[in-house]
């Protein structure tokens, strides 16, 4: 069910997938981690892995996100946030059956105005996010941008499109 609320949402047919659930442990019994909550995907997902009976841990540093996007979130019994850097993971408690990777800027203009934490979003917090899925033997998501595949050729773009990159 919640992958189907999330295709829905994001209208994405292999975001299904995602929540695939080991046999024994209800919706009420799992915690999602979701780096990059305040954003706005970010914000949405919480709301959803919510309505779905996951409790839901957010972390965010605010660089590009929004204290507004989760205001209505503030005495909401399932949902703790920490602002914080998200490979800061130590202070965060407990273990997570998912992972979510939505921890970077994503659009041209966050890009050139924060280049380095851009980079550091998809290095050193992809691996402490990693390294925090495989202590806890969670499923991980990373989300990206279609900014990867280039100015794209294509309108719509499919998911067998490949992009246009030019990286010369």
């Amino acid at each position: 069910m919640a992958g189907e609320i999330l295709q829905a949402h994001f209208g994405a047919a292999h975001i299904a997938w995602i929540l695939l659930l080991p046999i024994g442990l209800s919706m009420e019994q799992r915690r999602a981690l979701v780096a990059g909550a305040a954003g706005f995907v970010g914000s949405h997902l919480v709301d959803r892995l919510l309505a779905t009976g996951l409790e839901v841990v957010g972390v965010d540093n605010f660089i590009t996100g929004s204290k507004t996007n989760l205001a209505h979130l503030q005495n909401h019994t399932g949902f703790t946030f920490f602002e914080t850097d998200a490979r800061a993971l130590d202070v965060v408690p407990g273990r997570f059956d998912f992972i979510y990777h939505l921890a970077s800027p994503a659009s041209p203009i966050a890009y050139q105005r924060y280049p380095i934490e851009t980079l550091h979003a998809g290095s050193v917090v992809t691996e402490a996010l990693l390294d925090r899925a495989l202590h806890d033997h969670s499923r991980f998501v990373m989300a990206s941008t279609s900014e990867v595949y280039g100015d794209p050729l294509v309108h719509p773009q499919v998911e067998e499109y490949w992009g246009n990159v030019n990286s010369i």
